[in-house]
């Protein structure tokens, strides 16, 4: 029979709803493991009225992740063998959900529950003592822990005294095909995309590093509030939103740079993966072990918070565009060779939730065993007593 799988995502990320007409499947590629092995469902989202939708927002916002999103979706997830999350968001209140219906339904008869942290690792020191308890509480339930980054699972056991395995993120190749460059002439003023919405984008050094520069051309595309403080005239502040305008601004654009904030979670990588499938150089702030995606020739790699390292690099580029149109094919290869998609990225989930299965099954083989060790042993016992 069939392995049956729930994908728990976030509200909005329904796959009957998200980017309709576009037949993309669902968001992150979990649609790639569908096989007659692997009989994927998804959560849904209900339809609510403003008042319930503020309530929800509301205990999300407390308690850090969307219980009554989950609890809406509660029976379809227990009718599966494995429920599969992409963050932490997912996870914990799948947890709960679980641990709220052990009278209902035992542990034993449980699914599965693989919980991928993303932001978690990087907010836990500054949490109190009461939701770290809560939460170590209900990653205790998880089966599998999992991240994107190995300085991600790295904090998983002095954080959470559990190991965690890492898996590579992918880049959706039906968007994204990809392309490696054959020349790379960068234009005057050198054309500058940067885009993103993570927590951790350091716009600022950005701005500091380029503004004010006739040198340049910035188009930075993000939700995040740019202070008006670090405005410059040479720096487009639009949001660029769907995938058509995306491809504008990557064809528009020489280079593109990622520039952020000390963090663990690769922040940047979605980024990454999209200028390496269009063949454009990369400028990116080493952190969150990015370079486990794309290492040193694939990328030119600065510090964080250095203004003037990101202008030498842009420069550098500038001077050699051998130097761009290598790293750029570089880049291209790498996606490639370690098969940086959405594809690879389901067939890892679906790698784990064997060994997840095979584990179960001989989990209750042994206990079988055991149980009809433990009853010979009573009956032996109960002969040599009669004698």
């Amino acid at each position: 029979m069939s392995t049956k799988v729930h994908v728990h995502l976030f509200y909005g990320a329904d796959p009957r709803y998200y980017r309709p007409g576009d037949n993309i499947g669902c968001l992150y590629g979990y649609h790639h493991a569908e096989s007659d092995a692997f009989d994927l469902s998804y959560s849904e989202d209900a339809r609510e009225s403003k008042p319930v939708k503020l309530l929800r927002r509301a205990m999300k916002a407390a308690l850090g992740f969307d219980l009554i999103h989950t609890l809406r979706n509660r029976d379809a997830m227990l009718r599966s063998d494995v429920i599969w999350t992409h963050t932490e968001q997912e996870y914990l209140s799948a947890a709960l959900m679980l641990l709220m219906s052990a009278r209902r339904v035992p542990r034993a008869r449980q699914p599965m529950l693989l919980a991928q942290s993303v932001w978690l690792l990087d907010k836990w020191p500054s949490y109190g003592a009461w939701r770290k308890w809560l939460y170590r509480k209900l990653i205790a339930r998880a089966d599998v822990l999992t991240t994107l980054a190995s300085d991600n699972a790295a904090l998983c056991p002095p954080y959470l005294g559990r190991d965690a395995t890492h898996v590579y993120y992918g880049l959706n190749t039906q968007d994204f095909p990809v392309r490696a460059p054959r020349t790379w002439v960068p234009n005057t003023p050198l054309r500058i995309a940067a885009i993103g919405n993570d927590r951790d984008r350091d716009w600022e050094t950005l701005i500091k590093a380029f503004g004010h520069d006739a040198r340049y051309t910035v188009k930075l595309a993000t939700r995040r509030r740019i202070p008006a403080s670090l405005r410059a005239p040479n720096v487009e502040i639009a949001l660029f939103s769907g995938i058509r305008k995306q491809h504008e601004l990557y064809d528009w654009a020489d280079v593109v740079v990622v520039p952020l904030r000390p963090n663990s979670h690769a922040s940047g990588i979605t980024v990454m993966l999209e200028a390496a499938a269009v063949g454009k150089p990369m400028i990116v702030t080493q952190v969150g072990a990015l370079d486990d995606y794309f290492p040193a020739d694939t990328a030119a790699y600065v510090p964080p918070f250095d203004p003037q390292a990101l202008r030498d690099a842009a420069n550098r580029l500038v001077d050699t565009p051998a130097e761009g149109l290598r790293q750029a094919q570089a880049a291209a290869a790498r996606l490639l060779s370690a098969n940086l998609t959405t594809e690879h990225f389901a067939a890892q989930h679906v790698r784990i939730t064997q060994d997840m299965m095979d584990q179960r099954a001989s989990h209750g083989t042994a206990q079988v065993a055991a149980h009809r060790t433990a009853h010979e042993v009573r009956a032996a016992g109960s002969s040599r007593g009669g004698l």
